[in-house]
């Protein structure tokens, strides 16, 4: 289906359910064929007035919204206000702030942000969709330190570092953190530190439960 073109045509289609709902599927599933994100049956069934599809597989589950299984997930907000912050995100070439997203929307500046964190990383990916789920290939996880080895530092750069005992370890370098879908796609990117709440926050928003990940000892 045809994107809009501006941000006035963003809000106006985006207001409709219906055009929020079919946008979707389209982007969800390239053959228009909605599938359970649990366990990926075609027998589903629209419920309309509830805006809610129903599976017919044996599982507890068996209703699901749209933004179940995409970075969209476990989030108030409706589909109304992501697509239009997805928009703004991928049209404005000198990026959006926090603020920005909220006033042209109407959230909270907090939600913007917290928005705005969730489709970031869905453009780094490439895709809404969370990677895994039941079934599904193992995930590998870990991170590592990026940086120059000591010995071809500057002389002054050792110093400094040997006087703020920086010498072992990463010190002084970037922390890097990659997920490799096994056999598949790998993704990576620049945390602060190692801290097990960085590591475990974006393995929660980026995997679906369920899915069977593979780490080293490192208890981060």
């Amino acid at each position: 289906m045809e994107s809009p073109k501006t941000l006035q045509q963003a809000i106006q289609f985006f207001t409709d359910p219906e055009n929020c709902r079919q946008f979707m599927v389209a982007v969800r599933w390239l053959d228009g064929k909605v599938r359970c994100p649990y366990c990926d049956s075609e027998k589903v069934t629209y419920l309309a007035k509830a805006r809610l599809y129903r599976c017919y597989g044996d599982h507890p589950k068996q209703k699901f919204s749209l933004k179940v299984g995409t970075v969209f997930e476990d989030s108030p907000i409706p589909l109304e206000k992501w697509l239009p912050a997805v928009w703004l995100v991928v049209s404005c070439k000198n990026g959006i702030s926090s603020y920005e997203l909220h006033r042209a929307l109407g959230v909270t500046q907090k939600s913007a942000w917290f928005m705005l964190h969730r489709i970031r990383l869905a453009i780094q990916s490439k895709s809404f969709v969370k990677r895994g789920g039941p079934g599904s290939a193992p995930i590998e996880v870990d991170e590592t330190f990026i940086g120059g080895k000591t010995r071809f530092m500057h002389k002054s750069t050792r110093e400094r570092l040997s006087r703020n005992g920086g010498m072992q370890g990463g010190s002084g370098k970037a922390v890097v953190m990659g997920m490799l879908v096994r056999g598949g796609q790998v993704r990576a990117q620049v945390i602060p530190d190692r801290k097990h709440n960085i590591t475990e926050k974006i393995v929660r928003e980026l995997v679906e439960p369920g899915t069977e990940v593979h780490s080293d000892e490192f208890q981060g």
